[in-house]
């Protein structure tokens, strides 16, 4: 077999090996020059066919720990829809928002933090109704199922006037979506929401919170929250999640033009020349 195929045969032949569930989610597989000696193949080669697997989103290549075996290709990618919740089965009032996580119980992967920062990003500002550079809360979370590397990255900015109307959303929630009810209760109700969605490569910092390569997409999904109080933005929230962890699902509606069946053709191929001008 010639060399320049015989890394994608191999990628393959790993991957079959994957999806059957010789490795489980987070473990490590064997050494480059262990998977040589089984295949016959030099460590090039073999390092090669495990470049293919990190940028299909199979394995993930970490400084010191080896190839590990990711969960996003090895778990059923559920479905995020546009319906919000309340909160039942936590300590405190809130929300919670569409996910993949299904009825999965989520953890903090990272310390959550909450601080005053100036808003650099443009884009998130002019959604936040702010100038570029103006200091507004921030809140930060690193989120998934317990069992599982990092789902999701959370990052929410919280407008000036929310804070001087609600100043105890920077402690810490009882629950998820806590921190809204908080603004809501406060003056805002009822807040409502639009995303924003696309599709981008991942900083380093984001892959790291991730555990993902730098060469797997996310998705990005902004949230711009409007208060119903005064019908101006109250908080944007910003999620990054691994492409192959999440799919969106989208209902089509169809239009007013839309809603009759097309008319029979020939109802309309029958005209009589005679009466056309």
């Amino acid at each position: 077999m010639a060399v320049h195929s015989r890394y994608l045969d191999l990628a393959t032949q790993i991957r079959t090996r994957i999806e059957a569930g010789e490795w489980e989610p987070g473990a490590r597989l064997p050494r480059l020059d262990d998977f040589a000696a089984q295949y016959g193949a030099n460590r090039d080669t073999i390092g090669r066919a495990i470049a293919v697997l990190e940028s299909e989103g199979y394995v993930w290549a970490v400084q010191g720990r080896g190839i590990i075996v990711r969960h996003g290709m090895m778990r059923l990618r559920r479905p995020r829809g546009n319906l919000v919740k309340r909160n039942v089965a936590t300590d405190g009032p809130g929300y919670s928002f569409p996910s993949a996580s299904g009825q999965e119980v989520w953890k903090h992967h990272v310390a959550p933090t909450v601080s005053d920062e100036p808003l650099t990003d443009p884009r998130i500002a002019k959604l936040l109704g702010v100038p570029p550079g103006t200091t507004v809360t921030r809140r930060f979370r690193v989120t998934g199922p317990q069992s599982e590397p990092p789902f999701q990255i959370a990052v929410s900015w919280i407008h000036p006037r929310g804070l001087a109307d609600a100043p105890e959303v920077t402690g810490q929630a009882t629950g998820p979506g806590d921190w809204l009810y908080r603004l809501e209760r406060a003056g805002h109700w009822p807040i409502s929401w639009i995303e924003f969605h696309r599709a981008r490569m991942p900083t380093k910092d984001e892959a790291a919170l991730l555990e993902i390569p730098t060469s797997l997409p996310v998705l990005e999904i902004v949230r711009q929250g409007v208060s119903g109080g005064d019908g101006q933005p109250v908080e944007v929230t910003e999620y990054v999640v691994a492409s192959d962890r999440v799919e969106t699902v989208h209902v089509l509606h169809r239009d007013e033009s839309a809603q009759h069946p097309w008319p029979d053709p020939a109802d309309t191929n029958g005209d009589d020349e005679s009466e056309r001008p």
